[in-house]
């Protein structure tokens, strides 16, 4: 019974759902690579080769999302609006797992719920900065970029960032927020988004 249930959770995890959401602007697929890498990453087993099946629209911005599994892939469009972050509430995540772009969002969805008046969350995770619910952070410490080295989702961007030896990997603890300089929030479809409006100490409730 014990061997049953086991093959039961491992055939959960092979079909449940992943995603990759890429930025489309004027037809243009931004860093498709990094999304080819973290699909093979995520699902060896797919085959699934992004420039092959992605049409996108050729004006105007939009966010596409390539929903898959081994078995199958969604591929849609949606038009974009950035949204706007102003302040993020310090939520403690537990044992929250997020180190693959799941479909299914609801872990992170139930710690948004939590934001109160602020815009969204910041998330830690045995007492160390990891993520927002939709984007990596970085601050600025004596001239270098530096993101949390455990984030809940090893983003695109961050991946490329670190590739090209703009940011650099540490572990954060709340209380090293006051030696930062600046904020910013990264993910697909805003790539590197300084906070120049706000100071840190401001941000963080």
């Amino acid at each position: 019974m014990i061997q049953e249930r086991d093959t039961s959770v491992q055939n959960f995890l092979v079909n449940k759902k992943l995603l990759e959401t890429i930025r489309v602007e004027d037809g243009e697929l931004f860093h498709l690579e990094y999304h080819q890498l973290r699909l093979e990453r995520s699902c060896a087993e797919c085959g699934i080769i992004l420039q092959d099946i992605l049409s996108p629209p050729k004006e105007g911005l939009f966010r596409c999302r390539v929903v898959y599994d081994a078995n199958s892939c969604d591929v849609s469009y949606h038009p974009y609006t950035k949204r706007s972050i102003s302040q993020l509430k310090v939520i403690e995540g537990g044992e929250i797992e997020y180190s693959k772009k799941y479909l299914d969002r609801t872990l992170l969805e139930a710690l948004f719920l939590q934001k109160g008046s602020a815009d969204d969350v910041l998330i830690l995770k045995h007492g160390l900065i990891t993520d927002t619910t939709i984007a990596n952070v970085a601050f600025l410490y004596k001239g270098r970029w530096i993101t949390p080295k455990e984030p809940l989702l090893n983003g695109t961007t961050r991946m490329r960032l670190i590739a090209q030896k703009r940011l650099d990997e540490a572990e954060i603890a709340l209380e090293d927020l006051s030696n930062f300089e600046a904020m910013a929030l990264m993910n697909a479809m805003i790539d590197f988004d300084i906070i120049r409006n706000k100071k840190i100490e401001d941000m963080i409730c």
